[in-house]
């Protein structure tokens, strides 16, 4: 299916590995110009040299969005090299492993720039520009622990659930203006900290090392779901590429459960 992104310019925010860097590789396979963003500038600098091997075209931005200088500076890229911003794909976030117990205040309040306001730092600089052209996507990667919680990092949980309310809220506030504004929320995806995570569970149980020996185990004792694997980057990353692209113009201010059925809840 031809998605109708050529000429269109993404900037896709944690994009040096997992779901941002298949995320900015699928947008770049459907003809899009690509900034990969991150911190690390080795990371982001491969991911963009692949895309341009596979004949995309790529940018790299570096910079904290968790300050309001590091995204004015990944949007200075964006700009100097793309020209502006068609698509934005608010993947950035930190995850953070507490209890309630010895989650402090501090911490709390740092969860929340990091998943939240970097969001809100990026919308801000890009909204205007979609505004003046009257299109425009926003999409904005959330997690099924937004509307259910672990015990666990309950901070992270929380502000999962902001991004399932700050992405409502903006569609509302950019109503017929040709900007579409919608949530992907995954469940466990096989990211590399996830798999490292795995292979060491692995290890500690005694499992077989081979890994569909390991992922069957997972599946079997933690991670049940209906399509009977574990979710892959790339089944987030063709979700998104489809909401970015002017055929997805009707969906707004949406969110989009990508776990393999394992939630047990009919939205």
């Amino acid at each position: 299916m031809d998605l109708d992104l050529n000429g269109k310019r993404a900037l896709v925010t944690g994009s040096s590995s997992g779901i941002g860097a298949a995320t900015a590789k699928a947008l770049a396979a459907e003809g899009a110009a690509v900034v990969v963003h991150g911190r690390n500038e080795q990371r982001a600098g491969q991911v963009a040299d692949e895309i341009r091997q596979a004949g995309g075209r790529a940018a790299v931005a570096i910079g904290d969005l968790a300050t309001d200088s590091g995204a004015s500076a990944v949007a200075s890229v964006a700009a100097s090299e793309l020209g502006g911003i068609d698509i934005l794909v608010n993947n950035a976030g930190l995850p953070e492993f507490t209890t309630w117990t010895d989650t402090t205040t501090a911490q709390w309040e740092g969860i929340y720039n990091n998943n939240v306001v970097s969001m809100v730092r990026m919308i801000r600089i890009v909204l205007p520009g979609m505004r003046d052209q009257r299109w425009g996507r926003i999409i904005q990667i959330g997690s099924v622990v937004g509307w259910q919680p672990f015990a666990a990092k309950p901070h992270y949980c929380a502000a999962r659930a902001a991004v399932l309310n700050i992405t409502v809220s903006l569609a509302r506030e950019v109503a017929e203006t040709g900007i579409t504004v919608n949530t992907v929320s995954p469940g466990i995806i096989l990211t590399p900290p996830a798999q490292r995570y795995f292979l060491a569970m692995a290890e500690e149980r005694g499992w077989e090392k081979d890994w569909k020996v390991i992922e069957k185990n997972i599946l079997k004792e933690r991670l049940y779901n209906p399509s009977g694997r574990l979710g892959q980057p790339d089944d987030v990353a063709q979700l998104i590429t489809f909401l970015a692209s002017p055929l997805a113009g009707f969906i707004n201010g949406s969110n989009y459960r990508i776990d393999g059925g394992a939630t047990g809840s009919v939205n």
